[in-house]
């Protein structure tokens, strides 16, 4: 991930280890409860606005839209076709001479418009798929014809950017409705999108044309298109009743409440009925398999893939129920009830990437051996469900509104469950300002979309936090919830609400927070250094643990498991070699000085010895007990060469040619090897043949050789040496998928 800020090596290594903490926690069991499962296959004056909202409750907004669509899947070449009428109320005080259909599925007219966060996915797609053609991961929606319901007249349209314009037969009033009939079709992509198909899974977003938003304070309907950096979804909540004819063997999932009933030959009719509902989408697949759970009148349910009928998996995915429960329980007391009565989870094959929509989460596979208790893009997924689904804003141009509070209240989630990780020393953790404001829109936030709308977001939402204390927060949220449920919220609104609750210089710090760039938390409310190392080693404990557990098959000599050994407890030596030439002790310095950065920051300690009577003296004792890792030229160090024919022979014995390596000028890398002395402990050297490395080789060897063999972040080096020029002499390692999400630019 990167950002305009330039950071220092140590930032980067503190932004790699936090983000790998992030990716590669692994955790325990869950022990779920005796509940049994089922089994299946805009605003005015902000004043005005609220004492207005308080005095009129959430449950008393009415819809001012309603969907009736008739659809038809074609599985055969990907298209919908479909018909509706939608019926619109003008609740502003304006005249309206035209109303506005969203047409995101416009957004697949070209590679140029697609949302680029899933470009690489379509890429390695593209690759396992060499009979498609590029023109196969394109789609879009063909408006057939646009009439007014009333008269059955064809109304005048312009379609432009994503956004069909609709002129109007008769002018519209205030609390005056109109009805229009729509027919379409839609093409659906091949690949990875949110509107896509690709192995046995249809991703249903954006497939029909969507009533857009009206400003009444700037008179005009959001026409913007969908944003290729990020997400640019922005309704009003509608009343939805949506018939789709589908092959017989696809398995459906909508929001609402869905039924089935037979249609012709080989094909049925999947209906929903979804009220104050933002957005409506659907997922299918032959191979969906469903678990569920009622509770309280609120009905749980796992759409998953299960081929195999394992009952690990599926005791995995209940486990995923029980954790959905809990969070929306916790997020229902902390900001305001969650009234639908169901709430569906969906298995897909999107990789890197979960996505939240109205009442239904799209994730990505679940392993069988995966512990739901602690995985946090799960718990920010339902907390999207009161910021984007209940609570509504425009993601295009404040972003910070739903990504951000989801974020803090996935943090506040965990917090709340005792963890150390996921909660809010996770939140303090990030300390690194960033150069644009947290309320920026989707363009400004440029490739920092995640530090800046989430990791910031979250900061200043904490901060809001401990101003104010957690009674105090709750109650606030509870106020926001209730001015904002059911509609669009907007940063203004939010701090106006602040001001209403807490005073204006809360509602000032706040708003400085967010529209003013580099942004820090206040200093009583960060970590103390001490703290911060031993989230940072708390974290690195469970990330090389969940590794070691993944990946059981990995040679003991993978250099990586000496930093496990020490996260644990166990003593490690670092050993230079001595005498050196002044080239060669600095060399040996810049290289201790980047795996000393990894164990600072972590708490962590390690001896050091350089001199030759003190290694000899410790040989069999100290220097016996620990783990070791030996800096330069074995020729001159000490441990090395006192020990150096049961090294040779470890070596070879890892399929490390020592001799080979050693004998030849101009080399340089690191190799593990057991210990010498101790099957429970490990060696890793860190060598040059020469008398130091070469001031090219140098550069690319020396700052990055502790990251490149230690982290979990890159391959799972047993060995690796290289040419003076820096060119791959031998190595072996073990490819880590991840990997590549590390990759940093020299």
């Amino acid at each position: 991930m990167t950002t305009k800020t330039k950071r220092t090596g140590r930032q980067l290594l503190q932004t790699t280890i936090a983000a790998a903490m992030a990716f590669t926690m692994l955790a325990a069991p869950f022990t779920s409860t005796n509940t049994a499962y089922a089994q299946a296959d805009s605003e005015g004056s902000p004043t005005q606005a609220a004492s207005a909202l308080t005095a009129q409750t959430k449950q008393d907004v009415k819809t001012n839209i309603q969907y009736d669509i008739q659809a038809k899947l074609n599985t055969d070449d990907m298209t919908i076709s479909g018909k509706q009428t939608v019926k619109y109320r003008n609740t502003s005080s304006d005249k309206l001479n035209d109303v506005v259909f969203r047409l995101f599925a416009d957004a697949h007219r070209s590679k140029e418009t697609q949302p680029s966060m899933f470009a690489r996915s379509n890429e390695e797609i593209a690759q396992e798929n060499p009979d498609k053609k590029s023109e196969d991961f394109l789609g879009g929606i063909d408006i057939i014809s646009v009439k007014d319901a009333a008269t059955g007249r064809t109304l005048a349209t312009k379609n432009e950017k994503q956004a069909l314009t609709v002129q109007l037969e008769k002018a519209l009033n205030q609390d005056e409705e109109v009805a229009l009939e729509l027919e379409y079709k839609t093409k659906i992509p091949f690949g990875s999108q949110r509107l896509s198909y690709q192995k046995d899974i249809i991703n249903g977003a954006h497939w029909f044309p969507v009533m857009s938003v009206y400003d009444e304070k700037t008179h005009t309907w959001n026409k913007t298109p969908y944003s290729t950096k990020f997400e640019t979804d922005y309704y009003e909540v509608a009343d939805y009743n949506v018939n789709m004819n589908v092959p017989e063997k696809l398995q459906v999932v909508m929001p609402g409440q869905m039924s089935e009933q037979p249609a012709e030959a080989g094909r049925k009719v999947v209906s929903t009925k979804s009220d104050k509902t933002r957005e409506l989408v659907f997922f299918s697949s032959e191979k969906f398999h469903k678990a569920s759970k009622t509770k309280n009148g609120l009905t749980v349910e796992y759409v998953y893939y299960n081929d195999n009928n394992d009952p690990a998996k599926t005791a995995v995915i209940n486990k995923y129920i029980d954790q959905a429960f809990k969070a929306i329980e916790f997020f229902s007391d902390k900001f305001g009830k969650y009234e639908y009565p169901e709430f569906r989870i969906v298995e897909s094959h999107v990789e890197g990437v979960a996505v939240e929509f109205s009442r239904v989460i799209q994730m990505g596979l679940v392993d069988a051996n995966a512990a739901p208790e602690k995985k946090t893009a799960f718990v920010h997924e339902i907390a999207h469900q009161w910021f984007h689904s209940i609570i509504g804003n425009d993601s295009e141009t404040e972003s910070f509104l739903d990504e951000g509070f989801a974020d803090f209240a996935m943090s506040y989630f965990f917090n709340e469950q005792g963890s150390k990780l996921s909660g809010f020393d996770n939140v303090r953790s990030d300390i690194y300002p960033l150069d644009i404001a947290i309320n920026s829109t989707n363009d400004n936030a440029g490739e920092s979309p995640d530090a800046l709308f989430y990791k910031r977001g979250r900061l200043a939402i904490y901060e809001l936090y401990r101003t104010v204390g957690q009674e105090k927060f709750d109650a606030f949220m509870k106020e926001y919830f209730n001015r904002y449920a059911y509609r669009n919220a907007t940063v203004a609104g939010l701090l106006q609400t602040i001001e209403d609750q807490f005073g204006k210089a809360v509602r000032d710090r706040m708003d400085d927070n967010l529209n003013k760039p580099n942004f820090e938390l206040k200093p009583e409310y960060g970590m103390t250094e001490a703290e911060q190392a031993e989230f940072m080693r708390l974290g690195m404990v469970e990330m090389y643990d969940g590794v070691e557990q993944g990946y059981p098959n990995l040679s003991k000599e993978t250099m990586f498991k000496i930093m496990t050994k020490a996260l644990h407890g166990e003593p490690l030596t670092i050993v230079y070699s001595n005498p050196v030439s002044k080239a060669a002790k600095e060399q040996q310095e810049m290289l201790f000085s980047g795996i000393q950065n990894m164990l600072s920051m972590t708490g962590m300690k390690a001896d050091i010895m350089s001199e030759r009577q003190a290694i000899k003296k410790n040989m069999e004792t100290t220097l016996a007990k620990s783990n070791v890792i030996v800096i330069g030229n074995p020729k001159h160090n000490t441990f090395i060469q006192a020990l150096k024919p049961a090294i040779v022979a470890k070596a070879e014995q890892a399929g490390f040619p020592w001799k080979e390596v050693m004998n030849k000028p101009g080399l340089h890398g690191a190799y593990g090897v057991t210990h010498p002395y101790n099957k429970d402990r490990m060696v890793v050297h860190y060598f040059w043949t020469d008398d130091h490395v070469n001031e090219k080789a140098a550069a690319g060897f020396l700052p990055l050789a502790g990251m490149k063999t230690l982290m979990v972040t890159n391959n799972f080096y047993q060995y690796f040496v290289q040419k003076a020029d820096g060119s791959i002499y031998k190595e072996k390692f073990v490819d880590n998928p991840i990997s590549k999400l590390f990759q940093t630019e020299e």
